[in-house]
């Protein structure tokens, strides 16, 4: 057995595990709730159940970010590098079946893992053809990149969500009654939404293979990746959009003072902020105006405080990765556990369908591409989430 189907069998497994653990975590959820309207408390076994359950469910996930990381890792065997999503529809068997060129006519359906919705390649072969269409520099997605992974059958995603932890753990005398530590939760439902475009192309790409790789990659991964990235950040929960993480995250609230605060301390303090929440953050995301400003920063003899202009700097700040996306708007940031708190879950791969029978294509000598794909988004601890203003306003 081969490493990688090791691995595959292990994902099924711990994914297998998380939905059992999830069932039971929701059981208890309903039996608390009977308890409490009983009794105004939960029993200690119940507790204890509970613990015990929400603790084998944060393991199992801790598990399967690990596995899925290792899945999508590039392998050492470059006959086996990473395809972008456009060399994936024209090497597949859908596509060359169809022996597809310009006097082609009818539809080709392909599908992509959802890893092609990340990756990209750099050695596409540029276009010998011109089409008089530029395209636009394709935006590095990273929000998607920061969440746990993770796959669904269902339409929509059901977890149990901690919405309250008051500790009262502390020393008891023998023979004493020990205090009760209050923990509430509440059932969640997150649909699965999907996100999709059609664009048109001209019949002649089909002859450009080449062309119809940069045009795939640059039209319908990245016009996906813009809405998808939008959404995961903003999304308002209501008619086909998913809820997304700003909109649960938690007010900035700082719980220090510190004189003529600058972007660089009130980052610092959401952080802080997301500590006290017990999920401390593994990322800082930052509109690229803002990193600008905060990269541009000197100290009173001139100097940059963050990088070298000559040499460059990885985005970090307070030696957590920061996520520059214009998804993101200008003077507000996100800060946040996303590699614990929040969880993507794709309902089905990435799919790209090209047709010549679309619309007045016939008429026109035209083709139209549609790229869609189908996700959920599950926030566990919105309070592990800090938004604000990276400069306040008046």
């Amino acid at each position: 057995m081969t490493d990688l189907t090791q691995l595959e069998q292990e994902y099924k497994q711990v994914q297998a595990d998380l939905k059992s653990v999830g069932d039971t975590l929701k059981g208890y959820a309903e039996k608390s709730e009977k308890e409490i309207k009983a009794h105004q408390q939960l029993s200690e076994e119940s507790k204890a159940n509970a613990d015990t359950a929400l603790a084998k469910f944060n393991e199992l996930q801790a598990k399967l970010n690990d596995i899925t990381q290792k899945l999508e890792r590039p392998q050492d065997n470059p006959k086996e590098s990473v395809q972008s999503l456009g060399q994936m529809v024209v090497e597949s068997e859908s596509f060359k079946n169809a022996n597809m060129n310009a006097s082609f006519r009818g539809s080709v359906r392909v599908k992509a893992p959802r890893s092609a919705i990340t990756t990209t390649t750099t050695n596409i072969v540029a276009p010998d053809r011109q089409a008089g269409i530029i395209v636009p520099p394709v935006r590095r997605m990273t929000i998607r990149d920061l969440l746990i992974p993770g796959t669904t059958n269902s339409n929509s995603i059901e977890f149990v969500r901690e919405t309250g932890f008051t500790n009262n753990a502390t020393t008891v005398g023998e023979s004493m009654a020990k205090p009760y530590s209050d923990i509430t939760f509440e059932l969640i439902n997150s649909p699965v939404r999907t996100v999709a475009h059609l664009f048109k192309a001209s019949r002649q790409i089909l002859d450009d293979v080449s062309g119809l790789i940069s045009y795939i990659d640059g039209r319908a991964r990245n016009g996906l990746q813009l809405a998808e990235e939008k959404q995961l950040l903003f999304g308002n929960g209501s008619g086909s959009n998913i809820l997304g993480i700003v909109p649960q995250a938690s007010s900035f609230t700082p719980s220090l003072s510190v004189a003529n605060a600058t972007a660089i301390d009130r980052i610092r303090l959401a952080l802080l902020q997301a500590v006290l929440a017990e999920f401390p953050s593994n990322g800082i995301v930052l509109n690229p105006i803002d990193w600008a400003g905060i990269e541009l920063t000197k100290d009173n003899e001139g100097r940059y405080i963050i990088g070298n202009p000559m040499d460059g700097t990885t985005p970090r700040l307070w030696n957590l990765p920061v996520v520059e996306t214009q998804a993101m708007n200008a003077n507000h940031f996100l800060v946040g556990a996303f590699n614990m708190a929040a969880q993507i879950f794709d309902r089905m791969d990435m799919e790209v369908l090209i047709s010549t029978e679309n619309d007045k294509d016939f008429e026109n000598n035209m083709i139209t591409i549609r790229a869609e794909d189908r996700l959920a988004l599950a926030v566990y601890r919105p309070e592990a989430f800090v938004t604000g203003e990276v400069t306040p306003t008046a």
